[in-house]
């Protein structure tokens, strides 16, 4: 039935704004070193007359989301922006009304045909994959989430359970959630502080010695340093799962650089995760990374929390690739693989126990994916897109309103913190970080929280 708290959008909007990187990250072979932004501002109203405004941006990074020999990361961003500003003009011209996640979940089944459309247009020489679709579609799923929130004068992760959505989780997952609603997989406070997990990209210099090209802004140049200027206790280290001996290496010097600033501020317990971006040929190269990390440090071994997607995205095409033995050692999280509850489920028969969450693969699946895995008792991590200003905040609100996420990986600070200018001065405990975490207490207003 019609509820009063269903809203129209009455008017969509989006602008895209250009952002340039300090330094360059790598990460699975590829660099980056800048991005597109695509913003989108929903007006909508309720049933009974009420109003809000939402918002919701996020890199359009193809470099991520569409890896192709075939497409180059300037035609896939731009086809990505392309796809993202349909969807709102699309929006802009939906009729129906209800919660967001009906909202949602109506417009998500034309992505693929506007896609078509895009690719068609443009010319290129292959689909664009489900990733980048998601991707170009957040901000829009970002802004409808926000509008709602904004418009009841609540916060969003307030408004998941059955006086808000007439349809409960089987609707939008499988019959196995009858009687399941969103608001008992998320959190009705956030999470007060969170460790800040910081990104070791492979071109990063560890000490001074790695430092060819200073950047000379004032920030830190190395590992070295930004463990102290932030208090780090979480390090996120982006590994090549190509060459053994080039990923054993860096972790131990990793390590060996970690202790040492760690032990001149009086701290003995930090945390690693590893991450491959799906370079890694099979479970054995990740076992016998793990094995030849724990004969060079066993202490960076106990250290380290989880993996993070070693192999190919494509899990349908690669059933051979499964990760029970490596998980039996330490959790692997699914990242690229995850666009859907048919992936996350294929992963677990893989051997996959984790899942990393993403914002930019759009709120509502985020939402719907962080209950799939709690039901499924799965680890869970929040992962970053290196999202500056309002996309950083969004990741943040997700991590601390979803139980079992243990940190935030936040990596615009690092590479592109122009983009945070004016975000930073209203929210300073996510931003001036002095002992490792972020107060995510802040992340408690109406819409997604900022």
């Amino acid at each position: 039935m019609p509820k009063s708290t269903d809203i129209f959008l009455r008017e969509v909007t989006s602008e895209t704004e250009p952002i340039e990187f300090r330094t360059p990250i790598k990460f699975g072979g590829r660099v980056m070193d800048k991005f597109v932004l695509l913003n989108v501002t929903v007006e909508a109203e309720t049933r009974d007359g009420r109003r809000g405004r939402g918002f919701g941006s996020m890199p359009m990074a193809s470099v991520w989301a569409w890896p192709s020999q075939s497409v180059s990361a300037d035609d896939g961003a731009d086809a990505m922006i392309d796809l993202g500003r349909r969807l709102a003009d699309e929006a802009g011209r939906c009729a129906e009304s209800g919660h967001p996640l009906e909202i949602t979940a109506d417009l998500e089944q034309m992505h693929e045909s506007a896609a078509a459309e895009v690719v068609r247009a443009a010319g290129l020489a292959e689909a664009m994959p489900r990733l980048a679709q998601l991707v170009a579609a957040s901000p829009l799923e970002a802004a409808v989430h926000d509008a709602y929130g904004k418009t009841l004068g609540e916060n969003s992760y307030n408004l998941l359970g059955r006086e808000f959505i007439d349809r409960d989780l089987s609707h939008f997952l499988t019959d196995e959630f009858a009687g399941l609603w969103l608001d008992e997989f998320t959190l009705r406070r956030p999470k007060p502080r969170m460790p800040l997990y910081h990104l070791v990209g492979a071109l990063d210099p560890l000490g001074d010695g790695d430092v060819s090209r200073p950047v000379g802004d004032g920030l830190p140049e190395t590992l070295a340093e930004w463990i102290p200027y932030n208090g780090l206790t979480h390090l996120k280290i982006k590994l090549a799962g190509d060459d053994l001996a080039w990923d054993v290496a860096r972790v131990l010097e990793v390590e060996r650089v970690a202790a040492e600033a760690q032990a001149a501020r009086g701290c003995s317990d930090w945390r690693y995760s590893a991450d491959f971006n799906e370079k890694c040929a099979n479970v054995e190269y990740v076992l016998d990374f793990l094995n030849k990390v724990e004969e060079g440090s066993p202490a960076a071994l106990r250290r380290l929390q989880y993996i993070e997607q070693p192999t190919s995205r494509d899990l349908k095409a690669n059933p051979e690739n499964r990760m029970h033995r490596a998980a039996a050692i330490k959790p692997v999280v699914i990242d690229e693989s995850l666009v859907d509850l048919e992936s996350l489920r294929l992963s677990r028969e893989l051997g996959y126990s984790g899942v990393a969450l993403k914002a930019c693969k759009g709120h509502t699946g985020a939402l719907l994916m962080a209950a799939a895995a709690q039901k499924y008792g799965m680890f869970l991590c929040v992962q970053d897109l290196t999202c500056p200003g309002a996309s950083f905040l969004h990741s943040a609100s997700l991590a601390a309103r979803v139980p079992g996420v243990a940190a935030i990986e936040g990596n615009g600070r690092q590479y592109c913190p122009s983009g945070n200018r004016g975000w930073a001065e209203r929210f300073p405990t996510m931003f001036n970080i002095v002992d490792g975490t972020l107060g995510s207490a802040a992340l408690d207003g109406p819409g997604l929280g900022f």
